[in-house]
């Protein structure tokens, strides 16, 4: 957790440190402030009004001076804490945004949810805890000690035993609770992956009308994470009775133990010795007792404070743990000593590529694959559900990295190209479309930050676009929901196509993006393809043979593997996946 506050503070160093420091001088104050209080008590029956008038004065000005330092460590320990967690998410963020599609499968999107809001905020509260409780308790208690013994030590070593009974017993008691704290976060996890599923999957939710079952996985979620709060917090909830009753205790014992002091040591003469303002005991008065007692207040006070803060503590080390999780994951893709930056052609060849998801897998997603793409051929894809069709053309763009074998791309290794430039030059419209909150020119320029509205309208008519964002009355202003929910499946795979065309892209994949678009639109767009950008090497992964069967080679997948390579013509003579595809697509025609 050190190594995270290091790291994250940053510009918020000198108010961190403002913060200690006005903490330590309000400490003092307030330690001060009673011994001060003493002092005026002691004065009230002489008859030396000047001196009363100065303990007065000072007292006054001690307690502005305490207020003043109060407000300024409250002032620069919040600067503190909230920058140390803007930078923290701010770390986050960029280390999420730099991971490859390897680490992101390897955390949910619940838990990353999770990490940069309920652990930051535990972390966040935990900070401004350390630089404010973490330091006033220690302080407060060892100052307060201090003069409890400087004012009369036989009573002070009282406050010291009922500490240490006190200790032992919160601790205990935090270390019990602490152990249920740890297992919650896994809970939020879930609670949160509950929300996400269902918000994500509203329509499917709603068609098959299973929000009574979504609700209870909630509800069981949600439970589940009240029953250990619940019993973590009634752990907690016994420090308070047992720190109150210990105060009392204490607190009735030395004022019995200094009434008894008062019986035998004072000297009645008629004299009250309530009102007698010396005790013969060790030249204790009237307002050192008095002051005795709000010492010992206070470090009782401290010891439950500094309990609360290192619980607090306890449960942030946790956050923290998940937190460096995402910031020491680092991308399983890294650029090479010497990169490429120049994509010289669209030509692609896979050579003896085998892949699989993780190291652990025991089977091959992809096994043995072997094909070369010249520059400016259009390639089509097809294969079953699960045949890895996406995850091969994931491969050209270097979103993973191949388990053996080579992906070359214009001649080289794509593990030699710097990657940006890579993606720069292999544009990907992918099988799940993602439209983002923001104008439809915002969205668009996702592609080419400076693309003019020329180069924009000319894209979009080439993905047949242009024309129903003519019929907005914004236009290319048109304000897209989040998710491109305000416009149709078939209007969003067209503008993710426009969106990927103003990247002028060398290789431009389409991850089943036309599956939305019916079959005089999506021959429209192919036409386009051929005829506007000839050099572009087009790759089509369809699963209508309609949208391929005019490219120069198509791919069967099967499990993994190549079934086939051929043309539309060769493949119908002599595949039976391809006859079988074919023939289910067009019986009807056919009968």
């Amino acid at each position: 957790m050190i190594t995270l506050i290091k790291k994250s503070l940053r510009e918020y160093k000198t108010a961190s440190i403002l913060s200690i420091v006005f903490i330590l001088c309000e400490v003092v104050m307030e330690c001060l402030l009673p011994f001060i209080t003493s002092k005026l008590v002691d004065q009230m029956n002489d008859s030396n009004n000047k001196l009363l008038a100065i303990y007065s004065i000072v007292l006054i000005l001690m307690a502005m001076l305490s207020l003043t330092f109060g407000a300024l460590a409250g002032r620069y320990s919040a600067k503190a804490a909230a920058g140390f967690a803007k930078n923290l998410r701010k770390d986050m963020y960029e280390a999420i945004s730099n991971y490859s599609f390897e680490n992101i499968d390897k955390f949910q999107a619940s838990s990353l949810v999770t990490r940069m809001t309920t652990d930051v905020t535990n972390v966040q509260n935990a900070y401004i805890q350390i630089i404010r409780g973490a330091i006033r308790s220690p302080f407060m208690i060892i100052f307060s000690l201090i003069m409890s013994f400087y004012i009369c030590a036989n009573l002070a070593k009282y406050f010291v035993l009922v500490m240490v009974i006190l200790a032992i017993l919160l601790f205990g008691i935090m270390a019990i609770a602490m152990h249920i704290f740890r297992r919650l976060f896994k809970k939020y996890d879930a609670l949160n992956d509950s929300v996400e599923e269902n918000i994500k999957g509203i329509r499917v939710v709603k068609s098959f009308t299973r929000e009574d079952y979504e609700k209870n996985k909630f509800n069981k979620a949600s439970d589940n994470l009240k029953k250990d709060f619940t019993l973590a917090e009634r752990i907690i909830g016994f420090a308070s009775p047992i720190m109150q009753g210990s105060v009392n205790v204490i607190m009735v014992l030395i004022i019995f133990l200094g009434a008894t002091i008062i019986v035998k040591n004072s000297s009645w003469d008629g004299v009250s010795p309530i009102n007698d303002p010396k005790f013969i005991y060790n030249d204790l008065t009237l307002g050192q007792f008095q002051s005795l007692m709000t010492y010992g207040f206070q470090s009782l006070m401290a010891l439950m404070m500094l309990q609360m803060v290192i619980i607090m503590i306890a449960m942030s080390v946790e956050s923290s743990k998940r937190i460096k999780e995402v910031l020491e994951e680092k991308s399983k893709l890294t650029n090479p000593d010497n990169p490429i930056y120049e994509v010289e052609d669209g030509s692609v060849e896979f050579r003896n590529v085998s892949f699989k998801y993780s190291q652990t897998a025991h089977l091959n997603a992809l096994s043995d694959i072997n094909f070369k793409i010249e520059s400016g051929q259009t390639v089509g894809i097809i294969g079953g559900t699960g045949s890895s069709k996406t995850t091969l053309v994931n491969l050209i763009s270097r979103l993973y990295d191949t388990t053996d074998g080579e992906v070359i791309v214009a001649g080289h290794d794509v593990k030699e190209y710097d990657i940006k430039s890579l993606r720069d030059n292999v544009s990907v419209v992918l099988q799940k479309n993602q439209l983002f909150a923001g104008s439809i020119k915002e969205n668009l320029k996702w592609g080419n930050e400076n693309a003019t509205d020329e180069e924009i309208i000319e894209a979009s008519k080439l993905a047949c676009a242009d024309e129903f964002v003519q019929s907005f009355p914004e236009k290319y202003d048109t304000y897209i929901t989040q998710g491109g929910t305000n416009v149709s499946g078939g209007q969003k795979q067209r503008l993710c196509i426009a969106r990927a065309l103003l990247k002028k892209p060398k290789i431009l994949i389409l991850d089943d993006s036309t599956s939305a678009v019916d079959t005089k639109t999506d021959a429209i767009i192919r036409k386009g393809f051929k005829e506007f950008i000839p050099s572009t090497t087009k790759i089509i992964i369809a699963q209508r043979i309609s949208s391929i069967q005019d490219s120069d080679l198509i791919i069967v997948m099967d499990n993994g593997r190549i079934n086939a390579i051929g043309t539309h013509d060769e493949l119908l003579a002599n595949n039976e996946i391809y006859q079988e595809v074919y023939y289910t697509q067009n019986k009807k025609e056919s009968e």
